[in-house]
């Protein structure tokens, strides 16, 4: 029998990430299961789409960078070079969310649920650091880079021993279902001259 605790983490963390808007992996999963292909082709698709480091990887960043920062006290020295342009600080930021993602802050507290059956992850101390210090620091809060699902969701599954290259983790029961086809609104030149091709420069 599993672990009740570690159940209920799991089923918040997938319940989450798939319920919520028509992200990258959900979309391509979507279009290539419309066309009637096979479950397995539309898994695929959703899959290599949730394979990016902007999408589903973006909790493997999380975890590389909180090792990367090593300590607490080399935080503030690695915000400085957040805000010099020398890399991204992975796990903040959403292009839905313009202030704190409410996924973060459930995450959060099912992370110390788990943490009371899996022992702690050393990484968290670092990672709560770096979110007080970020969230009073000026730069971020201007440009509206708050914690997202995947600052503490790489944590919760690291501590569940899952291996970090299957983190990666959403349609054809619906009888009205068409092939996906978004609809797209042309806002070029009204009319343009048609020039044969050998008088064209």
């Amino acid at each position: 029998m599993p672990n009740k605790t570690l159940e209920h983490a799991l089923d918040v963390l997938f319940i989450l990430h798939a319920d919520h808007e028509q992200n990258a992996s959900t979309s391509a999963m979507r279009g290539v299961g419309s066309t009637q292909s096979d479950p397995y082709s539309a898994m695929a698709a959703a899959a290599a789409a949730l394979y990016g480091p902007l999408h589903g990887g973006a909790n493997e960043e999380v975890l590389r960078l909180l090792r990367e920062i090593g300590s607490k006290d080399n935080i503030p020295a690695y915000i400085q070079r957040v805000k010099h342009g020398e890399f991204r600080l992975f796990g903040f930021g959403h292009r839905v969310y313009k202030n704190y993602d409410p996924r973060a802050k459930i995450i959060k507290r099912v992370a110390e649920e788990v943490f009371d059956v899996t022992g702690r992850n050393p990484l968290i101390d670092i990672a709560v650091e770096l979110e007080r210090i970020a969230l009073q620091d000026e730069y971020f809060v201007t440009r509206k880079l708050y914690p997202n699902v995947d600052f503490y969701s790489g944590i919760i599954y690291e501590a569940m021993r899952f291996p970090m290259d299957i983190f990666p983790v959403e349609m054809l029961l619906d009888k009205e279902q068409k092939i996906a086809r978004p609809r797209q609104i042309y806002a070029g030149a009204e009319q343009r001259d048609y020039v044969p091709i050998e008088q064209r420069g």
